[in-house]
């Protein structure tokens, strides 16, 4: 066994098969083939469960994820998550809208709204899914050429 410690989910996250093959494949490594290609989902109800919040924002992302041809039946759970995380937040920020960033705390003087960490930890979380599911700007730079469409005219320029 050699000495070096491999831990999986460190460092850069791997690019996929088709943004490599759309770029070239630059670093010249081969290309496994390997990556499951997963059917593109083409739309989808939103769960019965959810908020109105969450509901709301399900059908705003669901209906530009699968224009774009970007999601597929395995990223509904981050959809899932994105958009309760959006509830949560929204939730916390009415509650801090209404009573302050600063409340009465159970000693009786000044504390920090703890609907504040709620909010912060909410957004936190919807960074975090959004990213994965192309929400971002920086995201949607890494969805390009996943879409399973050819090349377009002006590629070559």
């Amino acid at each position: 066994m050699s000495g070096k410690s491999v831990v999986p989910g460190r460092g850069r996250k791997a690019k996929p098969t088709a943004a490599k093959k759309q770029d070239g494949n630059p670093g010249k490594r081969k290309i496994s083939g390997d990556e499951p290609a997963f059917k593109m989902i083409e739309g989808v109800e939103a769960p019965e469960w959810l908020s109105d919040d969450a509901r709301t924002m399900w059908n705003l992302i669901t209906g530009e994820l699968c224009k774009a041809k970007v999601i597929a039946v395995t990223d509904l759970h981050n959809v899932e998550a994105f958009c309760t995380a959006y509830s949560n937040w929204r939730a916390a920020q009415k509650y801090v809208n209404k009573n302050g960033i600063v409340v009465t705390g159970g000693q009786g003087g000044p504390i920090k709204n703890p609907a504040l960490t709620a909010a912060n930890e909410a957004l936190r979380q919807m960074a975090s899914f959004g990213s994965s599911l192309g929400l971002t700007p920086s995201a949607r730079v890494s969805l390009v050429g996943q879409a399973g469409e050819g090349p377009g005219e002006f590629d070559e320029f």
